[in-house]
């Protein structure tokens, strides 16, 4: 009966929580980089090289934008059989994502990242010695021991990304000059030393009502000069996870695919949520007697 229950439960919760992320990617409207606006966007574009981050997969050591891969092992216990994750991981390297109006870089961390390249294949050291075999190599090595994937995406392929965009530089950004100087002060705290060296005018080891009042409005000059650096600098453009509860994704499918895939992932959290009502009430019925 617990178990019937946590079934339907839990295809109920899959159903709303798959439902959800179609209606956000439907109702939020395409937007070109240059203009979008600040907040919660979809954008289509093609990857570019991102100087920063030269990366290499981990597996396969072929050259990508970004990896994520998985070493599994098989067990086996008796009749018992499966595979056991050893070692996974993902890159956090920035992307950069061009349209025909901008570029946008991108923070893939806690995204839902669904890539073109996926690789898997078999072998028998817990690490790979090299990419994966291909052609009648591949056929020999089911049997072996361990399984490797690693999912990459590279230069040139298309993707579509949901989640929240900002700007910085170029002075879009206004000036909370209470919160900026209370950010410079918490600074200069972290080195209380060189604080007291600048500000203790007698030397006594603290600063008074006065000297603190010479701080703050160091401070106060000193963020108002930090924000005429940052708008002198040029405009750039971030997406990265949202702070509310709004789907975060990172593919080289397109949108309406993705909304497909969603559609039938809700139809399966029914069909789970409908057997496992109805399991429950055959139970009641059957304890009924």
């Amino acid at each position: 009966m617990a178990c019937s229950l946590a079934v339907s439960a839990g295809g109920a919760w899959w159903f709303l929580q798959r439902l959800s992320q179609a209606r956000h990617l439907l109702d939020t409207p395409t937007s070109k980089i240059r203009s979008a606006a600040q907040g919660y966007v979809e954008f289509y574009g093609v990857l570019q090289q991102n100087v920063e981050a030269q990366l290499l997969g981990p597996l396969t050591n072929t050259p990508c934008l970004w990896w994520r891969y998985k070493i599994e092992e098989y067990t086996s216990s008796g009749k018992k059989r499966s595979w056991r994750t050893l070692e996974s991981g993902s890159s956090e390297a920035l992307l950069q994502l061009d349209d025909s109006t901008g570029s946008c870089l991108i923070d893939p961390r806690g995204a839902q990242v669904r890539p073109l390249t996926r690789e898997v294949w078999r072998g028998g050291l817990r690490h790979p010695l090299g990419a994966a075999k291909t052609g009648w190599r591949a056929l020999f090595s089911n049997a072996e021991r361990y399984r490797y994937t690693e999912e990459r995406l590279h230069v040139g392929q298309p993707l579509y990304a949901i989640g929240d965009f900002c700007s910085r530089g170029g002075g879009r950004q206004g000036l909370d000059l209470a919160a900026a100087s209370g950010a410079v002060i918490r600074q200069w705290k972290g080195d209380f030393a060189g604080l007291l060296q600048r500000f203790d005018s007698d030397g006594n080891g603290q600063l008074d009502e006065r000297e603190w009042q010479r701080v703050q409005l160091a401070a106060t000059l000193e963020a108002e000069d930090r924000h005429r650096q940052q708008s002198t600098q040029l405009v750039q453009h971030y997406l990265g996870k949202p702070r509310e509860a709004q789907p975060f994704i990172l593919s080289c499918a397109g949108e309406d695919e993705l909304v497909r895939q969603f559609y039938w992932q809700a139809a399966g959290g029914v069909l789970l949520c409908v057997s496992g009502a109805l399991a429950a009430a055959w139970l009641l019925g059957i304890n009924s007697f």
